[in-house]
């Protein structure tokens, strides 16, 4: 008896313990590991690192630039000069020299200025495709999510099929020993259980290969199994075609793509201005060793004009090359565009008429489940066949899993409408 007691305080621990250790996954969860967790959003992390660097390099041109330098300088013989008198010599044979220069450009007609704004419009633009990828991967874990659920539903209705054709097996074998059914109501029966039972194993598999996905967004262990959250849903008002929530402007992609035009405006402006002069100052202390002078450190300021004549057509090219990637740039907002369109439009479809497969499936089931339950009792008074039984139980099965497939697509379809107008 004190074992048996023990025994059943036992598993009632472990039942309380496995309740609180094994608390269903939500989505929310998954989304927030995939937002710590996911190699793609880690890579993208980086981009926009590089991005900044980029636009703090573009910047350096607002400070001046000091440079030192220094060395040693061994002569044949040191430079003179000839007179009457005979020759002079200028310079020591050998000297060292040093000097600091700093060099700053005072106006080079907006260069300095568009290649500013070109990195700050390129920062943001790598900034707004990294919210695009975060949108991308909250689409793909939602997917993922709601595909595993679909699945352990659709494994539920497998196994309640392989289990009452299993049923229906046994009552066709007794009925066969009794002499009141023939050999092939058992043999349609075991065919039917094998096909029923190859079924769940797909289903099965597709489970597996869905967990896979999920783990690899959330940056999981492969071998990661927890119970998923049944009830989750994704809820949202579904666009109309008219509606105004429906405009895709407000998707990161596009956001990019429009900040990525923007650099490509700054960079022809650049290359355009490469014709035109730069004033520049320059402030020097050069040292050169030389017993032979009075002075041998020279201070100097300057303030100059250059302007390039000629530089192989580089100037030429490199503005019709700006030129032509900013027009690209406008064809690829317009097909990004255009397919956001495509994907508002066959998103909000999808949601819709998953929703009517709802409705319509609800009540199949319900019809299809007394289909079953009169073809049973039929049989078992003798006044059905067994085709008729298995047939019935494929469809009570077809239907659940259509049910459970509309219930599924319609969450899968609210959320890529969400992401395809970018509110996901």
């Amino acid at each position: 008896m004190n074992y048996l007691r023990a025994s059943l305080a036992a598993v009632v621990l472990l039942g309380m313990a496995a309740h609180s250790w094994g608390a269903p996954l939500s989505l929310q969860d998954c989304l927030q590991r995939a937002s710590s967790n996911s190699p793609i959003l880690k890579s993208a992390v980086r981009d926009s690192s590089i991005a900044q660097e980029n636009s703090r390099l573009a910047s350096v041109s607002t400070y001046p630039r000091v440079d030192i330098h220094a060395g040693y300088t061994i002569q044949q013989e040191p430079q003179a000069i000839k007179s009457a008198a005979g020759t002079s010599e200028t310079q020591e044979p050998h000297f060292a020299f040093a000097g600091v220069t700093a060099n700053y450009t005072l106006y080079d007609f907006g260069r300095r200025d568009a290649r500013i704004r070109q990195a700050s419009a390129n920062t943001e633009a790598v900034s707004q495709g990294f919210l695009f990828n975060k949108s991308e991967v909250t689409l793909q874990v939602i997917e993922a999510y709601f595909r595993i659920l679909e699945a352990d539903r659709l494994i539920q209705a497998a196994t309640e099929e392989v289990a009452q054709i299993e049923e229906h097996r046994r009552v066709a074998q007794v009925l066969f020993e009794e002499g009141t059914a023939t050999r092939n109501d058992v043999l349609q029966a075991e065919v039917r259980l094998a096909s029923a039972v190859q079924k769940r194993l797909t289903t099965t598999n597709l489970r597996e290969n869905g967990w896979l996905l999920l783990n690899f967004f959330t940056g999981s262990d492969p071998g990661f199994r927890v119970e998923l959250d049944g009830s989750t849903t994704v809820t949202s008002a579904i666009p109309t075609a008219t509606d105004s929530t429906g405009n895709p402007d407000n998707r990161h992609d596009i956001k990019a793509q429009k900040q990525i035009l923007e650099a490509r405006e700054f960079e022809v402006r650049e290359n355009r201005e490469n014709y035109l002069p730069e004033i520049y100052t320059r402030l020097g202390m050069d040292y050169v060793q030389n017993d032979k002078v009075r002075e041998q450190t020279i201070l100097s300021a300057t303030v100059g004009i250059r302007i390039n004549l000629f530089d192989g057509y580089a100037s030429q090219a490199s503005h019709e090359r700006a030129v032509k990637q900013r027009s690209k740039q406008l064809d690829t907002i317009r097909l990004t565009e255009q397919r956001a369109t495509f994907e508002i439009a066959t998103a909000r479809n999808d949601a819709n008429v998953a929703k009517e497969r709802i409705f319509v499936t609800e009540a199949a089931i319900r019809q299809s489940e007394e289909n079953l339950r009169i073809n049973r009792e039929r049989y078992q008074e003798r006044v059905g066949i067994a085709s008729e039984v298995l047939d019935a139980q494929t469809l009570v099965t077809q239907t659940k899993t259509d049910y459970y497939r509309a219930l599924y697509d319609y969450q899968t379809a609210t959320a890529r409408l969400q992401h395809a107008i970018g509110e996901l």
